[in-house]
């Protein structure tokens, strides 16, 4: 086990090195010019003196590394090779400054929108794994009765309907029919609120949110977990289980469950890992300060370090969460060991 750790560990350097090299290229082959961009935030400093613009414009391109190769800055970007004498790239914890945020270094600016998705995204996926998870169970035992065939079209439904649809609809009627919810927001505005006051108050302001992605993720969920259930169900060890006459609860949960966990456990951890991405149609329809709003308000601002930064950041959790799968294959079901 410990062997094949770590050739995965080594597996995960040597590809995020290649996706970082692949990333760092493509954004630098935007047509934009930081430096010039730099030097003409002072252009009316320097109006009548064109020379000492370009000169300024010159000296900014040595201060960010422009004047280099791309290997070079790649390198440098990285942090193994020093840029003005100094290493200082994303291996030391510097994964440069947003431009669009008065020169912020980029984890202050993305730590506030890195909270709010978790504390959304967490909330929503713990309430559609309780609810779709047993749902999907509900509907394998009982495939083919009213309830399996309500569920299913009710799914259909909700899968089919794309997500800025759901949240309109709900927004239409939860917060302007109803008044149940505000329509945006993360808190009451001026609000001097602390402690759990202010913790629940942010509660309120990302109920319906909550709502609506709870709702846009049970339909897909729903589905893959009755699939599986009655394959599982189908198998000649629950049909040995039921003729020795056990419990149709034990059979069902203690059986069939555990085969059927198997497929499901890759859908679950890639679900738990989108926690971190955020929801860029919801964040932007309920003007909630995320991952995902921040990621597209950086690309609009050609702010790349931000960019940059949550890319790599997404590529790190999904090489990290397909080793995890791996492992997690072996604790659900002892027939798969990884001894190599």
């Amino acid at each position: 086990m410990a062997r094949y750790i770590a050739k995965r560990l080594l597996y995960i350097l040597l590809v995020f090195i290649l996706i970082s090299f692949l990333m760092y290229l493509i954004y630098n082959a935007i047509p934009f010019d930081r430096a010039r961009w730099l030097a003409d935030e002072q252009k009316e400093a320097y109006k009548y003196d064109p020379e000492g613009l370009e000169q300024l414009y010159q000296e900014k391109r040595t201060e960010l590394g422009l004047d280099k190769n791309i290997v070079e800055r790649y390198l440098m970007w990285l942090g193994v090779m020093p840029l003005n004498g100094k290493y200082n790239g994303m291996l030391q914890g510097n994964f440069g400054v947003s431009y669009t945020n008065i020169q912020q270094p980029v984890v202050e600016v993305l730590k506030e929108p890195m909270k709010n998705t978790i504390f959304i995204n967490v909330f929503a996926t713990v309430l559609a794994l309780g609810i779709t998870i047993p749902l999907g169970i509900l509907c394998a035992v009982k495939k083919g009765t009213k309830l399996d065939t309500g569920v299913q079209v009710g799914s259909i439904i909700g899968y089919s309907m794309p997500t800025f649809i759901t949240a309109i609809l709900f927004i239409f009627i939860f917060a302007i029919s109803f008044g149940w919810f505000p329509v945006s927001g993360q808190e009451t505005p001026g609000s001097t609120l602390t402690g759990a006051a202010r913790f629940f108050d942010r509660l309120y302001y990302m109920a319906l949110p909550l709502i609506v992605m709870t709702f846009c993720s049970l339909g897909g969920m729903t589905r893959y977990v009755r699939a599986s259930m009655i394959e599982a169900l189908s198998m000649d060890c629950i049909r040995t289980a039921r003729a020795k006459g056990l419990k149709e609860r034990t059979v069902i949960f203690s059986h069939a469950w555990r085969n059927a966990l198997i497929p499901i456990v890759t859908l679950v951890i890639g679900w738990f890992l989108g926690i971190f991405s955020g929801s860029i149609m919801i964040e932007n329809i309920f003007g909630l300060n995320g991952m995902g709003r921040m990621y597209i308000i950086s690309l609009n601002n050609n702010d790349f370090d931000v960019v940059l930064t949550l890319q790599m950041f997404y590529v790190i959790i999904g090489l990290v969460g397909n080793l995890v799968i791996d492992l997690i294959y072996g604790l659900v079901d002892p027939r798969i060991r990884i001894n190599k």
